[in-house]
């Protein structure tokens, strides 16, 4: 891989591993936050899932943003954003006000994934977009292993604030060396001539130059909807994972909150390099094949099964077969949101409907992570257990199997008003 593209993972995968970080504090902090405020199970299930509420709505906008300005400026203003609701999270006095912050939060963290598929479909060849995928969503799995021991000790060490403020400076750190560092191929200068006519050539048409379809057009396409709920059920799971297992650790495994910084971030330490694994396996799996044929999504079926071993979550009660267990289930499930991202790229003849289409993709997922939160906690708060939930996050893992292997079997071509199946104005497009 030449030195460009390097700079590019490396971008990708720290700026999604700086989203999560941001997103775990809370959990990572929930207990002496909700005993300074004085919240039940319940509310803390609302405080977790509320940056979800204003990050399902804005996606969307978001990834029609990103195809409009495209994604430096858009990936520049997401941070600014959220890292600037992390400080208010920081200073909040109570339930009212930390949930109007992390509001603010969630409109900025939807810039992230249709930004970052924009960026992986302008820079990767089409033979790399497996790897290039997963390597950007698994910072969301470095981002919780990281941010679990940081912020464990710095809420231990600081008051829950000092996390939050710590974890805003990192955002605003990294914005700056996006807005010095990143360029597109044709403008970048960190890069050789051989290498920008190779990505020109092989990451499937130039986005800048295609003529996009309507959003209304798209969502006539079944695989895009397949695509939707497979993403939804898969990201039900992270939610579980993202908002719970702190809590689920100090109170089904007696845990202090130093002590489950570290073992919240063992799953997520296991999951980076499985899941960059599978996504470099799954381009070697599909070098014989044509990109468009979709042949990804067998890989993401067989994951969704693999992470539905959560199942018997229930029947384990040692802490280190649990963070086995976890650890199995977190690399199958990152790995299985990466390369459906990646398959929504495959089965994408133009590349001008990146940034809507993956818009709508991560809509589906946070339709369904909204509730995870949300649901656990009114489970935990009438069963006295975390199993139901357990059971709950594996039944949708299986039916995310079934769904991806029968509605993705078609390329997401719109017709056009002429009732011409669109594939692009620019040679090469139909990867």
């Amino acid at each position: 891989m030449k030195a460009g593209r390097i700079v590019i993972y490396l971008l990708l995968f720290s700026g999604c591993s700086i989203n999560y970080i941001d997103r775990v504090v809370l959990s990572v902090a929930a207990h002496p936050i909700a005993q300074e405020f004085g919240l039940s199970t319940v509310q803390l299930g609302y405080l977790f899932s509320a940056f979800l509420w204003t990050y399902l709505i804005f996606v969307l906008p978001w990834g029609m943003l990103v195809d409009r300005i495209g994604t430096k400026r858009s990936t520049a203003w997401g941070m600014a954003i959220w890292s600037f609701a992390t400080v208010l999270t920081g200073v909040s006095g109570g339930f009212g006000s930390a949930i109007l912050s992390r509001l603010l939060m969630g409109f900025g963290e939807a810039s992230t994934y249709p930004a970052g598929a924009r960026t992986i479909r302008e820079w990767m060849p089409a033979r790399e977009r497996g790897f290039a995928t997963t390597v950007f969503n698994c910072g969301g799995y470095a981002g919780p292993a990281i941010g679990s021991i940081l912020m464990g000790t710095l809420v231990s060490a600081m008051g829950w604030r000092g996390g939050f403020f710590v974890s805003a400076a990192i955002g605003f750190g990294w914005m700056l060396i996006w807005l010095i560092a990143y360029r597109s191929p044709e403008k970048a200068r960190y890069i050789g001539d051989e290498e920008r006519a190779m990505i020109l050539a092989e990451r499937g048409g130039s986005a800048q130059a295609s003529a996009s379809a309507p959003l209304s057009a798209l969502l006539r396409c079944t695989s895009l909807w397949g695509l939707f709920i497979v993403q939804g059920c898969a990201v039900y799971t992270v939610y579980l994972f993202l908002s719970w297992l702190p809590s689920y650790l100090q109170s089904a495994h007696g845990l202090s909150v130093l002590k489950t910084g570290f073992y919240t971030a063992v799953p997520y330490a296991v999951a980076v390099p499985g899941t960059i694994f599978m996504g470099w396996l799954s381009d070697r799996l599909l070098r014989n094949a044509p990109v468009n044929s979709g042949r990804r999504r067998n890989m993401v079926a067989l994951l969704l099964l693999c992470s539905a071993c959560i199942l018997v979550t229930p029947l384990v009660h040692n802490t280190f077969v649990v963070l086995a267990l976890f650890s199995f289930s977190l690399t199958s499930i990152g790995s299985t949101v990466g390369l459906n991202i990646a398959l929504l790229s495959d089965l994408l003849p133009n590349p001008a409907n990146t940034g809507r289409a993956h818009g709508f993709l991560v809509t589906g997922g946070n339709l369904f992570g909204v509730l995870a939160p949300i649901a656990t906690g009114y489970v935990v708060s009438f069963t006295g257990s975390y199993s139901a939930a357990f059971v709950i996050a594996g039944i949708l893992l299986v039916v995310g199997a079934t769904v991806c292997l029968t509605m993705t079997r078609k390329p997401i071509a719109p017709a056009t008003a002429s009732g011409d199946v669109q594939i692009s104005t620019t040679s090469g497009a139909n990867v």
